[in-house]
């Protein structure tokens, strides 16, 4: 199954340089609806007014983290199937195992380039 590069991404960081690295990386890759948030709370309103296909969140983000996010994702009936891919600065063991426990499909540590995000999105979505 081909994925819809028309579906809507729905990138989260509250970074404003970061998320605009993040959609061109998108866009490099193919897809042609990114949508943006800058926190978790924003994210969860862009979530249930659009269709989205996929979500690529920060972990590091006041006052909603990446990780609370997820959590009310998975907590969501709506919500709850949408692949979800972390990106974190920080490796630590317990932040990759916490992620799991709470649902993330997949999880990208910076610095990371298209390839990478590509491959990643690819373990969760199917090749493209």
């Amino acid at each position: 199954m081909a994925v819809d590069m028309n579906m809507n991404v729905l990138i989260v960081d509250d970074y404003k340089t970061m998320l605009r690295i993040i959609e061109n990386l998108l866009k490099q890759l193919g897809f042609r609806n990114v949508l943006q948030a800058t926190d978790g709370s924003m994210a969860l309103k862009v979530l249930r007014e659009n269709q989205v296909g996929l979500i690529v969140s920060d972990w590091n983000m006041q006052p909603m983290t990446g990780l609370q996010l997820l959590k009310e994702v998975r907590a969501d009936n709506a919500l709850k199937p949408l692949p979800f891919i972390m990106i974190t600065a920080e490796s630590k063991t317990e932040n990759v195992i916490a992620a799991k426990e709470a649902g993330v499909n997949n999880y990208i540590v910076k610095p990371f380039n298209a390839e990478t995000l590509k491959q990643k999105i690819a373990a969760v979505l199917g090749a493209f």
